[in-house]
């Protein structure tokens, strides 16, 4: 599956992370990992669990760095030179890259305090740590190649396949329902859920994803949009809501649509 270097995404991360603690590891499949689910998380550099694999919800790096760990194991690349490869440079893009180190056009990166241990650069440029950056523009050409499932200016960049595989329910059976929704890491509208990212607004089918300093890109295929707001703000203020904000973002952007049929 995925040009045959993985089978299922149900397949244990064990299978392609062998040297991974059995104990920690064991029943933790791919899939797991996409949603959020894996129920791990990491401190210094021990991973514990905190729950049983597919019973919860909560987005901790230790599943994104077995993700890299697997791809980079399984097809010899990084994250950051496949997407170059398949994506950056098929649609252009000269905005959005890696780091190793800062630039004069990088916004620099507003913390809650001068010395926030939890904000962590890197000079790893192979696409597992808070050093990506983009633009407005090519974030929303990001989504725009979701809505038009892969296919761009007539070429198909991404394979269709893949693309609704990426923006569809992915999340395991034993989830609650009431807890956010995922296809690959991307959040999905499906069925109502109490802890859903987005709002109550917006409409099934759409889905969206976030940054680690609140950039938000919303894909609403039922009203052939995508939305993107940008900021470079890490870490919660006191009193800062983020759920009730991130969900305003999704059902402003319909509220507007619903005024712009009114005037019209």
């Amino acid at each position: 599956m995925y040009y045959g270097y993985k089978e299922s995404i149900d397949d244990s991360v064990m299978k392609y992370l062998p040297e991974l603690k059995e104990t920690i590891w064991e029943a933790t499949t791919i899939r797991h990992l996409l949603t959020h689910t894996h129920g791990l998380n990491q401190k210094e550099e021990v991973v514990f669990r905190e729950y049983p694999p597919g019973q919860n919800w909560t987005y901790r790096q230790v599943g994104i760095d077995a993700l890299t760990q697997i791809v980079k194991k399984t097809t010899s690349r990084t994250v950051s030179d496949i997407i170059q490869e398949q994506v950056f440079r098929p649609l252009g893009f000269s905005e959005s890259n890696w780091y190793a180190h800062k630039h004069e056009k990088h916004a620099d990166v507003i913390l809650r305090h001068e010395e926030d241990g939890n904000w962590k650069t890197s000079e790893s440029t192979e696409g597992d740590k808070m050093n990506m950056y983009v633009s407005a523009r090519e974030l929303a050409y990001w989504g725009y190649l979701h809505l038009k499932q892969g296919k761009v200016d007539g070429k198909q960049v991404v394979s269709k396949e893949i693309i609704k595989l990426a923006t569809s329910l992915q999340s395991p059976l034993t989830l609650h329902e009431d807890l956010p929704q995922n296809g690959f890491l991307w959040f999905v509208k499906d069925l109502p859920a109490k802890q859903s990212e987005i709002g109550a607004e917006v409409p099934k089918g759409s889905y969206q994803i976030l940054g680690y300093t609140g950039v938000t890109l919303l894909v609403i295929p039922q009203e052939n949009l995508v939305a993107v707001r940008m900021f470079n703000s890490f870490g919660s203020p006191e009193g800062y809501d983020y759920l009730s904000d991130v969900r305003s973002f999704g059902d402003t952007v319909m509220n507007c649509l619903q005024r712009i049929s009114i005037d019209v």
